[in-house]
């Protein structure tokens, strides 16, 4: 008869198959790569199995510690109804829920929740944090957040990820933004092609999903400047720097730079709200969950 697994073993290869090294988990649980790699190795011991292979310096899963982890989400997520359920009977109307969530969408919808919670449940706390859209999940997957608020993109989760639940709050379009005196900025709306070859674009940085949607949609303009603050992008077009593709939302009306929609399907960010699977039905969540809906009803 095996050893009994240590779940929070199991906490520590999920952070291994999350973060892709030893050290990265390590970061993401607090603990050193030695403490890391031990309790990896003590895991081994417990499934009598070999779950990682190793390369030098470098790890990976094998077959049976990917289905291993597999398992573990499974673990993670039932811990999470747990402590929903015991949670259901306190009243359910105080303590602290901690959101993460990028700029425009604390504006455009975040504010708008917190202020009616302040009125409807003024004993939920709500901690915001500012994360750009590819750093929120994986806050909320190693439980550093309750809840994330981020969009669909190349390195974001699947929507089928078994780990989390997800809810849409709304889709918005990119427009381009271009200096006022750019040839183009009379005009009521244009194709990506009437841009030419030899614009300087500003662009977030290597990660953040809107980037992503400039390399795509501009057919790999050339990028010259970057910032991942779409004021600062704005900013930097108004100044003749270059042209620009910005969320509607994240548009602020600046003196030199002009916003003009794209004609024929412009490219949109579909912005999510998620949970970790297991913690929907913890009654603070879910009244977060339910004002953030609630506010994202009337956006774009």
């Amino acid at each position: 008869m095996g050893r009994v697994i240590d779940p929070r073993r199991l906490r520590v290869l999920r952070a291994l198959a999350d973060h892709g090294t030893v050290t990265a988990a390590g970061e993401a649980l607090h603990l050193t790569p030695s403490a890391v790699s031990q309790q990896l190795a003590a895991l081994e011991s417990e499934t009598g199995q070999e779950l990682l292979r190793r390369r030098g310096r470098r790890v990976s899963l094998t077959p049976v510690g990917e289905l291993l982890v597999q398992h573990a989400n499974a673990v993670a997520a039932e811990l999470e109804r747990a402590q929903a359920t015991l949670a259901s009977f306190a009243t359910g109307t105080r303590g602290r829920v901690e959101l993460a969530s990028f700029a425009s969408a604390i504006t455009q919808v975040v504010a708008p929740a917190v202020r009616k919670l302040r009125f409807f449940a003024p004993d939920i706390t709500v901690v915001v944090r500012d994360a750009e859209g590819h750093a929120s999940v994986p806050l909320l997957l190693d439980g550093e957040i309750d809840i994330a608020i981020t969009e669909d993109s190349r390195q974001g989760p699947r929507t089928d990820d078994p780990r989390l639940i997800r809810y849409p709050l709304y889709t918005e379009p990119f427009d381009v933004v271009l200096p006022e005196r750019h040839h183009l900025a009379r005009s009521k709306a244009i194709t990506l092609k009437d841009l030419g070859e030899d614009e300087d674009w500003i662009a977030p940085l290597p990660g953040n999903p809107c980037r992503d949607v400039v390399e795509v949609a501009g057919n790999n303009p050339r990028i010259t400047h970057t910032s991942d603050d779409f004021s600062a992008i704005v900013a930097l077009v108004s100044a003749g720097a270059g042209v620009a593709l910005v969320p509607r939302n994240a548009f602020t009306q600046t003196r030199g730079a002009v916003r003009i929609p794209i004609a024929e399907a412009p490219p949109e960010r579909r912005v999510f709200v998620a949970v970790r699977r297991g913690s929907d039905q913890h009654p603070l969540y879910s009244k977060v969950l339910g004002a953030l809906l609630e506010a994202a009803k009337g956006e774009v």
